[in-house]
């Protein structure tokens, strides 16, 4: 299992959600589908169409930046952060 948490500004789109959530993923790819699965356009948010994370947010696994192609461990914490104003993506 991987605790996932997302930003104010991200959980208040999704009203009623929480804002740290725990499920079962192999990837962050593959978090972000299941997130979508049940926050449909949660991945708008979050990836482009090439795919890739958007600029202005950042993604980190266990303190550590992340892609979409970053492989989870059982017990990982994934942050979904956005960046600060004149902040770099880690792609």
């Amino acid at each position: 299992m991987v605790e996932v948490r997302l930003p104010d500004s991200l959980a208040r789109r999704f009203r009623g959600r929480p804002r740290t959530v725990t499920l079962e993923a192999d990837s962050v790819y593959d978090l972000l589908m299941r997130l979508n699965r049940e926050w449909p356009g949660l991945m708008d948010r979050v990836r482009t169409s090439d795919p890739k994370i958007r600029p202005h947010v950042n993604i980190f696994v266990d303190g550590e930046p992340a892609n979409l192609s970053t492989l989870l461990q059982d017990g990982a914490v994934v942050e979904i952060k956005p960046v600060a104003s004149g902040g770099e993506h880690p792609q």
